[in-house]
Order: structure tokens, then sequence, then C-alpha cells
């Protein structure tokens, strides 16, 4: 069995360091964490308030060595329903499960306290090593994982708050792209249909907004969002609340590709010509959105590849290779498939 040369003990923090914090003993800390009837209520408070400052987890294989090999990796997704998140998956149990590691798959709904919280869980389980989907992790989150000694992966988008390493692409980049097709086949009134909105969504937005921006075109009243989840029923009704609000619409660019099926059908219920009357592009190329008539526009970003990458870039870790800066984040772009949708 290869030794496991890539975990950073000495950088975990202790109960010693946690108790050196509030001026107590380390068996006074273990009492407030394992018996906390035991001690009082106002250390109890300065002990949870010192682990979370300090992002200390507990090790729930305390009996073993510090630096022995679990053979278990975390993998954190924001949802185990969402089609785009399959192929990362399968990747990383392709790449990991022959090597003999277990995968914890953890589902955060898209909550950064519920990811906050499966973090911890997975370090008490000793993890060797985990992969996070993006970039917006709670600062307690943060943390946790730049104290846990073990290497870390950051997937589904690139950007500058790296923890350890990353493999993605650019939301911003993908959405400005897109608009600047639908721009270039000449629309000039550009709307964007966006659901649950959470940080990739904004920065898909925000390109949405920098592309009209940098031509002159005004985004201005052309959005129709909502925190719902997404779903493509969802997408015909965002359709009609912006064509009810809109002066005049004669594109849109979707937050992804259920939104954009359900913009092209509530199309063809109201009689609207796709794309002679509206251009409709969408995000993420589902299967799907091939199939459809007419055949849907989209971003493709490689998510197989994506999953493959960080599972290997983590397992060269685990085995004690060393990874240079440029290997350490990689920015695997994406392709713009353009259909008859626009």
């Amino acid at each position: 069995m290869k030794k496991n040369h890539s975990r950073k003990s000495s950088n975990r923090v202790t109960l010693q360091d946690v108790a050196q914090r509030i001026g107590v003993s380390a068996i006074t800390v273990s009492r407030a964490l394992n018996k906390p009837e035991k001690v009082s209520g106002d250390m109890r408070r300065k002990v949870e308030a010192a682990t979370k400052e300090l992002g200390y987890i507990p090790n729930r294989a305390a009996s073993a060595l510090a630096s022995a090999e679990s053979h278990i990796v975390g993998l954190i997704i924001p949802s185990l329903t969402n089609y785009v998140f399959a192929k990362v998956i399968r990747a990383v149990y392709n790449v990991l499960l022959p090597e003999g590691y277990q995968i914890l798959l953890g589902n955060s709904h898209y909550s950064p306290i519920e990811e906050e919280k499966l973090i911890a869980t997975f370090l008490e389980q000793n993890a060797d090593g985990i992969i996070v989907t993006g970039l917006d992790q709670t600062d307690h989150g943060r943390r946790m994982l730049c104290q846990a000694g073990v290497p870390i992966v950051q997937i589904m988008e690139v950007g500058d708050s790296i923890i350890d390493m990353n493999v993605g692409f650019s939301h911003f980049q993908a959405a400005y792209d897109i608009t600047c097709h639908l721009i270039e086949r000449g629309c000039k009134d550009i709307g964007f249909l966006g659901a649950r909105m959470d940080p990739r969504a904004q920065r898909r937005l925000q390109g949405y907004q920098k592309a009209l921006e940098d031509v002159g075109l005004s985004w201005r009243g052309k959005i129709s969002t909502t925190h719902q989840p997404s779903s493509v029923k969802l997408g015909g009704e965002l359709l009609l609340d912006l064509l009810s609000s809109a002066d005049k619409i004669d594109g849109i660019f979707c937050l992804n590709d259920d939104l954009a099926m359900g913009a092209l059908f509530q199309c063809q219920r109201s009689h609207i010509h796709v794309p002679k009357d509206l251009a409709i592009a969408g995000f993420n190329d589902l299967e799907p959105s091939a199939c459809v008539n007419p055949s849907l526009t989209t971003v493709n970003p490689p998510r197989f590849k994506m999953g493959e990458m960080a599972a290997n870039m983590l397992l060269s870790r685990m085995q004690g290779e060393h990874l240079s800066e440029e290997q350490k984040q990689v920015d695997l772009g994406y392709e713009i498939i353009i259909r008859q949708s626009s």
C-alpha cells in the first residue's frame, strides 16, 4: 500500500490548538465537545466559537494514526436530480473506484450551509481528499478545507479564490460568448431567463449583461428570474412573464437547457416562430437539446472530462505526486453549439 505523503498532518488544527486559543486544557475542550453536559454553558460557547474560528474538525478515526489512509474520497455536488452532474459523478467513480477508493457522495441542495455540513462530515470520516463544486464555500467551509491537510479540488468553474486545486470553465465568458452569438445573428433585444440563481447562475447573468453593454445594447427590463428550481415548465412561465413586461424581445439566453426547452415549447404554443421571431439559446447541451425541433443552440461544457481530470488530480496528490502550479488549476473551456433555434 502506498503511503499518503500528501496528507499534511502538521497543518491540521488540533484539540491543543483550540485549548490554547481559549486558555484552557485540552481535556476541558474534549469534555466540552464529547460530554457537553459536564461543562458550563459559557465554556461550551467558547469552545464552539474557537473550533469554528480555527476550522477544527474532530477526527472520528482517532484510534488510527493521523497519517493513516482511509481510502475514502468525498464528492460534494449541488443536486442528485440535475442531469448536469451525472457525467461528473460517473467520471469520478470511473477513475477512483479501480484504484481502491470509496466515494462518499454528498448533495448540498445548492445550500452553502448544507455544503459546509458535508465538508465537516467528510473530514470527520478522515477522507483522503475532497472534490467540491464551485468556488463559493462559506468562510467556515473554506477554513475547514484549508486546514484539512488533504488534497482539495474545486470543480465546475475557474477563478481566483482557489483553496488547493481547480478544474472547470468560466461561466461568465461562456454566457458572454453565446450572447455575442445572438447579437451577431442580428438580435438587438435579447432577454435572459434564469432560475435558482446560485453564484454560477449569477456569473452567467453577468456575462450576458456585459456582452450587451459592450455593443451598446440594453438588458434593462429584459430579465426574468426566480429562485425556484429550474424545470422545463418554468421556462415557459418565465418566457410569458418576460413577453408580458418587455416592449420587444427578439432573442433569449436561458440559464440552462431546461428553461430553453420550456421557452421553445411555449413559443410553439403561442405561435411564435423560432428562430425567425425569437432566437433561443440555452446552456449545458443536455441530450434532448439536439433532438427537439428546432434543435437548441447551447453551451457544451466538458463535464465528463472535468470529473475525470479532477479525480486524476486528486489521485496524483493522494499517491504522493507533486503537481506544478499550472497542473493544479486547469481551464477546460467550453464549446458553443449552434443549432436551428438561433
